[in-house]
């Protein structure tokens, strides 16, 4: 890391000769004395004395060589901590989080396999639930992020990643505090007639699609409005700024302080999982196994890539 004039004054100084120390440094005794005078000519100083026995340091010199025999060290002990941070690098799960998809279920996931991993931490990666962004976020899993929990029946996140579906998150409301549903433990869909329901447009989630179909065949008194594909927290604020009631799933209960969240007497669910990259490292590929392994099968859900 340091320039071969001080590497060759150093050296010199050690051996006593310019020719023993072009011995160690496999250069010409010319070459070592030119490099040594060049670094005195650089400095204006002159940092050894000549004489027929050998070369002897000046007082210069011995500042010089003490403080470059120190930043030698330092330099070396520079490059061992930096490799050790690329290796650890490589031994390091970094996991998105967000409002609508915190790492804390990865945590539990991470406490049961993590164990299997020994030398492997964790880095929490934030991100930001931008409907208009958030298909960058899923397909920068493998570079960003290695691994995000989320809720998943998006057809455009699964072109993004690999799902392993875990378990199942329920379907219910969300309503503003001064709503008039707002003090029910828990709601039948006819309590939804008259009602405006927010939810996300067809064409994404064959999971929401049906729900909708059911709702506008066998419901048409509750009218259906259209939200983006993907829920961030801007949909969450116009449910709670108007009187307006919010299809959102049982995990974001605690998403908006504004909202009350409200369990319904259906069956509607979507799967819930471990999202990890399409082409995924070969630790990763391990930790999704582990997971599988550890989780078993889950009836009635599929798409486990």
């Amino acid at each position: 890391m340091f320039n071969p004039q001080l590497t060759a004054f150093v050296c010199a100084a050690d051996c006593g000769s310019f020719t023993k120390a072009a011995e160690k440094l496999f250069i010409s005794p010319t070459a070592v004395m030119k490099q040594v005078n060049a670094l005195e000519a650089h400095l204006d100083l002159r940092l050894m004395d000549r004489t027929p026995q050998g070369i002897r340091l000046t007082s210069a010199g011995e500042v010089i060589y003490k403080d470059a025999r120190f930043l030698f060290g330092y330099s070396r002990r520079s490059v061992e901590n930096a490799r050790r941070a690329m290796e650890a690098e490589g031994r390091i799960f970094r996991v998105g989080t967000s409002l609508l998809n915190p790492a804390k279920p990865f945590m539990d996931l991470w406490h049961q396999v993590g164990p299997q991993f020994p030398g492997y931490t964790l880095q929490l990666i934030p991100f930001e639930d931008d409907h208009t962004g958030i298909l960058a976020e899923i397909g920068a899993l493998g570079e960003k992020f290695d691994f995000l929990m989320a809720v998943c029946d998006s057809a455009l996140w699964l072109n993004r990643c690999h799902f392993l579906p875990l378990g199942r998150c329920k379907k219910m409301v969300a309503v503003s505090r001064d709503h008039r549903l707002a003090g029910r433990k828990r709601l039948v869909v006819p309590d939804l007639y008259g009602e405006t329901l927010m939810m996300v447009r067809e064409g994404d989630s064959a999971s929401n699609d049906r729900i909708r179909a059911d709702l506008v065949r066998d419901h048409p008194a509750i009218q259906i409005e259209d939200t983006p594909h993907f829920y961030d927290i801007s949909v969450f604020n116009r449910c709670a700024q108007t009187d307006k009631v919010l299809l959102i799933m049982d995990c974001w209960q605690e998403v908006h302080p504004a909202l009350v969240s409200i369990p319904v007497d259906w069956d509607y669910a979507l799967p819930y999982g471990l999202l990890y990259a399409l082409e995924p490292s070969e630790a990763v590929a391990k930790f999704v196994e582990a997971v599988r392994e550890m989780a078993g099968p889950k009836p009635g859900l599929s798409g486990i890539s």
